[in-house]
């Protein structure tokens, strides 16, 4: 790298901008990559654009408070994609009050089986109270889990890594888990990756099926309803 390459460089990497640009780059060349690759479910764009602007990072030796100084933005956008989440909900009210029974049945069950399971295997193996608050969301949207863990007394940076981790699992394997299950209705199948793995599996919904997607996007916002009154529930009556 010549001198004038470096002072480039040395500039830019002071620069807001730079990280929110190599943040929107990754996501870009992650998609491009999983199109190529036909949607293969271990072909998420949001863990290969993860990968990628870790790699970034790590090769230039960028502490992870610079790099969000930067990319604080997308970050910001979080709350207002959660709130976004009403539209679906809103579009489908028709569908949603036809189904309402079955629908209500399979998220209380949905809700308390992700939450209430990850609780006491965690419990059983002596994990910690704060930590059980961080883990209690786990299902829930990032922007929602982070608000529900700081206020049982949970960490809210953990809470989100735990989110991202569920929904990395749930988006690789919804797909061969639902033709394992022989699982045909669309409906049935967002309702259940949006349930239970938010985002990520409500994006892998919209790849395999837009129906899908559709009740994944329902899913995940009455998911996050849900376990906002559950969680202090649930976490209270375990500790």
């Amino acid at each position: 790298m010549s001198d004038a390459d470096f002072s480039l460089w040395v500039y830019l990497s002071r620069t807001p901008l730079l990280w929110l640009t190599v943040t929107l780059l990754s996501y870009v060349v992650a998609d491009r990559i999983s199109a190529a690759l036909r949607r293969h479910p271990l072909a998420n764009p949001m863990l290969i654009a993860v990968v990628l602007t870790a790699g970034v990072l790590f090769a230039t030796g960028t502490p992870y408070r610079t790099y969000f100084e930067g990319a604080q933005f997308v970050h910001f956008l979080i709350g207002p994609a959660t709130v976004a989440l009403a539209v679906p909900l809103y579009r489908n009210r028709r569908t949603v009050l036809r189904a309402i029974l079955p629908m209500g049945a399979a998220l209380l069950a949905g809700s308390l089986a992700a939450m209430g399971s990850a609780l006491l295997i965690a419990k059983a193996l002596g994990v910690p109270g704060p930590v059980l608050a961080s883990l209690a969301p786990k299902s829930v949207t990032a922007g929602i889990a982070m608000g529900i863990a700081e206020g049982l007394g949970g960490d809210p940076a953990l809470a989100a890594v735990l989110v991202i981790l569920t929904g990395a699992i749930g988006a690789v394997t919804v797909t061969p888990l639902m033709e394992a299950l022989r699982m045909t209705d669309m409906r049935a199948r967002g309702f259940a990756a949006g349930l239970a793995a938010h985002g990520l599996g409500t994006a892998r919904a919209f790849h395999v099926n837009p129906v899908a997607g559709t009740f994944a996007g329902i899913a995940m916002a009455l998911n996050a309803l849900l376990s906002a009154i559950l969680a202090p529930l649930v976490l209270r009556a375990l500790l």
